[in-house]
């Protein structure tokens, strides 16, 4: 009777047959030889990459490791205002704005009105506003109640404020009326630099008594009538960034604006009796200032009738641009401001070795049909000039160029380390 086995239908993998070592010795001897055998590609690689270098690389690939540093984070300050400068002490407004924007605002140049002088610096926008929409007239003649300082107040108070929040509060207290300080946005950057921000207002004739029919009230100028008081008198502003930390609301940072001055510190400031002047919202690039405390502090007299175009800020613009005459030659008036900006950086550290980059690719390099050197001499004793490091992807795309500040002597007896910087 012959049997038969049926065979698994599932395939059976063999892996390679290896014939058994005879002898301990015989096992390392064929080890060493496989050793030696990678040790010496590994070396005529080695060196066929150092021969190919010294015939003239154009691209070296970064280490990652070694060669480069990223996610360097530094925080660079600028003056605020045109050519980097930190102080605004000579202001002019803008003839170019139409008697209607003139209500809203007034826009303020540093070199300049705009209507008389071209190219000028465009600094900031002053304003002023007002819960009840006092202190100018109404638009649409009493149509929509929609005043001026009712549609600034309301503006920035819908910026600044949380949504349920209707009124600036300052110190504790509710105030309804409140001059704007609006920084130009391209200047600011990311940020103005909390405890390098001061304002300086000289004191106004913004209102005197007077007697009609016997009786004695208060007679309020408005902007465009108001002049510096003559008393030489001044107040200094400052952020309190330098005494305690910002509070932080729906628009990012918030400091209170207190009395004090950059150089004399916080001096000024009494704890017992302290004098809050406003907000500033560094983020924003905007202070508000509570007109109550400038009409006490450096009467301002700010125009608060219904239906009146009281041209507030007018004021606020007389009373910066005049302090800087009033003030010492060792202080500087106006307003002293500057940008802070968070800026990543990532730094590649590019080495060219001695044997490498002797040689250039330029047309002048060479001569002749054959692309024989220029000059003899450099067939053995190159000299080049390395200008500029090009960064490339992995597809040799170029992504960005660093230039030298001055060409770079190479040649096979030098090497350079370059620090390329890159911020983001």
């Amino acid at each position: 009777m012959v049997s038969y086995r049926r065979r698994s239908a599932i395939p059976r993998f063999r892996g390679p047959r290896v014939s058994p070592v005879r002898g301990a010795g015989g096992g390392r001897s064929q080890i060493e030889s496989l050793a030696r055998s990678l040790a010496d590609r590994i070396i005529r690689e080695r060196d066929a990459a150092a021969q190919r270098a010294r015939l003239g690389r154009i691209y070296t690939q970064f280490d990652h490791h070694n060669d480069i540093l990223p996610n360097n984070v530094e925080t660079v300050t600028r003056g605020l205002f045109a050519g980097n400068t930190g102080s605004l002490v000579e202001m002019f407004t803008s003839s170019l704005l139409t008697a209607t924007q003139k209500t809203y605002y007034q826009e303020i140049h540093s070199t300049g009105d705009p209507g008389e002088v071209g190219n000028t610096n465009p600094e900031l926008s002053m304003a002023y506003g007002h819960f009840e929409g006092s202190g100018s007239r109404d638009l649409t003649e009493g149509l929509n109640n929609d005043t001026p300082t009712r549609a600034i107040y309301r503006q920035y108070a819908q910026l600044l404020l949380a949504p349920n929040d209707k009124l600036f509060t300052i110190n504790g207290v509710d105030t309804k009326q409140i001059y704007i300080l609006n920084f130009n946005r391209s200047r600011i950057r990311e940020k103005l630099d909390p405890g390098n921000f001061e304002l300086t207002f000289a004191h106004l004739s913004g209102s005197h008594l007077i007697e009609a029919n016997g009786d004695t009230f208060l007679d309020t100028h408005t902007g465009s009538n108001v002049t510096l008081d003559g008393s030489l008198r001044w107040e200094q502003v400052i952020d309190d960034s330098g005494i305690k930390a910002s509070a932080v609301g729906e628009s990012g940072q918030v400091y209170n604006l207190i009395s004090g001055s950059i150089d004399g510190g916080y001096a000024a400031f009494q704890p017992a009796d302290p004098v809050y002047f406003g907000l500033l919202y560094p983020q924003h690039g905007i202070a508000i200032l509570n007109a109550d405390t400038l009409d006490q502090r450096a009467g301002f007299g700010s125009v608060t009738g219904s239906q009146i175009q009281g041209e507030n800020a007018v004021k606020m613009f007389t009373s910066l641009s005049g302090s800087n005459a009033i003030t010492p030659i060792t202080l500087n008036g106006g307003i002293q401001a500057r940008s802070s900006e968070q800026v990543k950086s990532t730094y590649y550290f590019v080495r060219v070795k001695n044997a490498e980059y002797n040689y250039s690719n330029n047309p002048t390099f060479v001569t002749g049909s054959l692309g024989e050197l220029a000059y003899s001499t450099f067939i053995r004793d190159p000299q080049v000039y390395i200008t500029t490091i090009g960064l490339f992807n992995e597809r040799r795309e170029m992504l960005a160029t660093a230039k030298l500040s001055q060409p770079l002597l190479k040649n096979f007896t030098r090497e350079a380390l370059v620090k390329v910087k890159l911020d983001f």
